[in-house]
């Protein structure tokens, strides 16, 4: 069995025919021509969802449809879960977080997008995935969150949750450290030394010297 998605008016012609057979299109996979609908093409499509739908073939060539509804019904079910977390914490956090890296008329913008740090597409577009990434990554309402690089971007790979305190010491890697007679900032030796920010900023935190906690576990060439 298979749907039949038309919205058409009876006669109207709609161009003449292309063949689409096996096109891609959205989450559709063309199979076959069949009867037309008046004058118009029409198109027996497979949706990624396993379902089966006849298509105008003006409505796939201009991409107005892509699935056999399954998309619309989980847009529409993202905008109201969207809708009821409006209200929480995590999506203040998550417009405040847009707004600095995002908003040149925002007040901590020069600090943040003003100096080339962003979010990633997947947080940017989609707050429910930030959401997510957030519950399982330890969020609780008295933590904050902190980029483990500061010269990092908003993403899960360089995100954490972290008290005010651990957030203050964080900014130590803005400051230079010299070792061996060169003077860079924490990111910069992570990067020459193939350490992660972090290790180097725990070290730091534990007492450790800069020699030490730039050279232990480092390999030389």
């Amino acid at each position: 069995m298979y749907l039949l998605l038309t919205g058409t008016k009876k006669g109207k012609s709609m161009g003449k025919f292309i063949d689409l057979t096996n096109e891609i299109i959205g989450r559709l996979t063309v199979i076959e021509r069949v009867e037309n609908i008046g004058k118009c093409t029409m198109w027996k499509c497979k949706c990624e969802c396993g379902k089966e739908v006849v298509i105008r073939q003006p409505d796939l060539r201009s991409g107005r449809t892509q699935s056999c509804g399954c998309l619309h019904s989980e847009q529409l079910s993202l905008r109201n879960t969207t809708h009821n977390l409006s209200k929480t914490k995590l999506c203040s956090i998550w417009r405040s977080m847009k707004g600095r890296c995002l908003n040149p008329k925002d007040q901590a913008y020069k600090n943040y997008g003003g100096r080339g740090v962003t979010i990633c597409e997947e947080w940017s577009n989609n707050f429910v995935a930030f959401y997510n990434w957030a519950i399982n990554n330890g969020y609780s309402e008295e933590l904050s969150i902190d980029r483990i690089d500061n010269n990092g971007n908003y993403e899960p790979s360089n995100c954490r949750w972290a008290t005010r305190k651990v957030q203050a010491n964080n900014k130590r890697d803005n400051h230079y450290l010299i070792y061996n007679g060169k003077s860079q900032t924490i990111s910069q030796w992570a990067n020459e030394l193939n350490i992660k920010p972090h290790t180097i900023l725990r070290r730091l935190n534990l007492g450790w010297s800069v020699e030490r906690a730039l050279s232990e576990g480092v390999v030389s060439v």
